[in-house]
């Protein structure tokens, strides 16, 4: 049984009759129809894939203008009908004139029915095929929207925003291979949508691959995309992320956890600007606009030799690097009224103000995870408020969290802080990996090598 609905219009019972008692037998729903006055109704009323409209109505007529017009008629209330003309004068030229109008094919009376059945089960194929398009182009055009809800502009008037976003407003419009570097949870994800949201391919995808939580196994088949038949689970061809994003951003996150093997193949196609499944020869070209990011130093990667010097002269033509939110202190407050105009509306909650002795404490806290942590702390602050204000108590940060943060970290490098960071949320959630990987920012599979990595 093919699942599609048809509907059968034509002036004659038997035919009528005739369709009826076969078609029902291979789809799903089969209804007839004597006069195409009724089509609005029908259509209304019914789900249908395909259409089968006789192209005379008048007695003596066998012009097919009558069949014409309701093919014009059907299409104007949706180009994707799928309709087939049937009629039992054979004109070429009548044929030619439906199909340049939109038909999708054209049969005879009488009509043979295993002849009736191919043309209506590839008509039913291409009407499948069309509704995934179009559901996927819905999808595609609400997750985009959902992204542009989920990054607002970015938010701060001191001195290193204001050279950052005189920066982004240069680079944008170009294609110029980023590098966002920054320390967890300063905004690279957003400044990343921010130069896609200003480029020329603004109207196309933005596609964020987390690397970190990326296996090393899935790195291919998941970035280059992969043949049926290539390993035990691939049961259909699959487009790899490099693909979906063509014409538009694909954005690299923590780049700097790929090994060796995968910097090699990933300088490859960047290089050719081609990738190839897994399990094909064949090379397929891709135009995307390469964004990476990171928290890891690249440079002294490259000297150590576990990161190619090559890959790093190819993604990063121009170089942002965010400052932590402690270095920014004047956009703490306008950071967090912001959160809490947004949190308010997200939780229902009457809440129009900070409180001077809550807005001090917000710029006297060190933010180890900076905006993201900042946000957490106003979600948390809108949910536990009882008043129209959040205060001190609300935001929940203990003498203990302020600790003596600024000192500790001042004779730091960037992997002892990342250390000592990873081991202090850990201790905070007294070992529950998904806590700590929620309040660093991190997946749990990132926060796993992050352990490995330091033998915590």
């Amino acid at each position: 049984m093919t699942e599609a609905n048809v509907l059968v219009i034509d002036d004659d019972d038997d035919i009528l009759l005739s369709a009826k008692l076969f078609l029902k037998q291979h789809f799903n729903q089969v209804v007839i129809c004597k006069s195409p006055k009724e089509i609005n109704v029908l259509l209304s009323h019914n789900e249908i894939d395909i259409i089968l409209l006789d192209m005379n109505y008048q007695k003596g007529a066998s012009d097919g203008r009558e069949g014409l017009y309701w093919l014009e008629h059907i299409l104007s209330i949706d180009r994707d009908y799928v309709v087939i003309l049937m009629t039992a004068y054979g004109n070429v030229e009548l044929a030619v004139q439906a199909i340049k109008k939109g038909a999708t094919d054209f049969i005879l009376k009488p009509w043979e029915n295993d002849k009736l059945y191919a043309t209506l089960s590839a008509a039913s194929k291409l009407r499948q095929s069309t509704k995934k398009v179009k559901k996927l182009e819905k999808i595609h055009s609400s997750l985009q929207n959902d992204i542009a809800r989920k990054f607002e502009n970015i938010i701060g008037t001191s001195g290193p925003i204001q050279q950052l976003q005189h920066t982004l407003v240069k680079v944008a419009p170009t294609d110029a291979n980023v590098l966002i570097l920054g320390e967890n949870g300063t905004g690279k994800q957003v400044f990343a949508y921010e130069l896609h949201k200003h480029s020329l391919r603004k109207n196309n995808i933005f596609m964020h691959v987390d690397l970190g939580s990326l296996n090393e196994n899935l790195f291919e088949s998941e970035l280059f995309g992969y043949a049926k038949g290539a390993f035990t689970d691939a049961r259909d061809d699959r487009p790899g992320r490099f693909e979906l994003a063509d014409n538009g951003t694909i954005f690299l996150d923590e780049i700097g956890n790929l090994s060796l093997p995968l910097q090699s193949k990933l300088l490859t196609v960047l290089q050719n600007r081609t990738v190839t499944r897994l399990g094909e020869s064949k090379e397929r070209k891709v135009n995307v606009r390469l964004i990476t990011a990171t928290n890891m130093p690249l440079n002294e990667m490259v000297g150590k030799g576990t990161f190619r010097q090559d890959l790093l002269f190819r993604i990063n033509t121009v170089e942002l690097i965010l400052p932590p939110l402690h270095q920014r202190a004047e956009d703490i407050l306008q950071l967090a009224n912001h959160f809490l105009q947004t949190f308010s509306t997200k939780y229902h909650k009457n809440i129009s103000r900070i409180s001077d002795k809550a807005g001090k404490t917000l710029l006297g806290y060190h933010w180890p995870g900076n905006v993201r942590e900042l946000q957490h702390v106003m979600e948390r602050a809108i949910i536990m408020a009882d008043g129209h204000e959040i205060t001190e108590l609300d935001l929940q940060l203990s003498p203990q969290r302020f600790g003596s943060a600024a000192p500790v970290t001042a004779n730091m490098d960037l992997e002892e802080m990342e250390r000592m960071m990873v081991q202090k949320a850990i201790d905070n959630h007294k070992g529950n990996i998904s806590r700590a990987a929620a309040e660093l920012g991190l997946t749990r599979a990132a926060l796993y090598r992050r352990i490995e990595k330091f033998g915590l």
